[in-house]
């Protein structure tokens, strides 16, 4: 009892993965190319060099709150090379 039922067909699990790299308010601020963000815009969604981000191969920006991310921006260009070199990360 308690269990799984018997012959029940679970939907197949997604296998398209978004990958990230993380790294600090402060880093970001490295990555970014000057005309690229508005940094008015990060200082009012709340990114301080203390905090934790993350940006997937899409150059989205995400700002990790206490329950969740917040979407606070986008890269473009060639941010993954400068983010790679920067952070010596790799896409997880």
């Amino acid at each position: 009892m308690g269990g799984r039922p018997q012959n029940v067909v679970l939907p197949p699990i997604e296998t398209g993965v978004m990958e990230f790299i993380e790294l600090t308010g402060k880093t970001l601020l490295d990555v970014i190319n000057e005309g690229e963000i508005d940094f008015k815009q990060l200082h009012d969604a709340g990114v301080n060099g203390d905090s934790i981000i993350r940006i997937n191969r899409f150059g989205e920006i995400e700002l990790r709150k206490k329950a969740e991310w917040t979407l606070v921006g986008g890269l473009i260009g060639n941010f993954d090379e400068r983010l790679q070199k920067l952070t010596g990360l790799d896409w997880v």
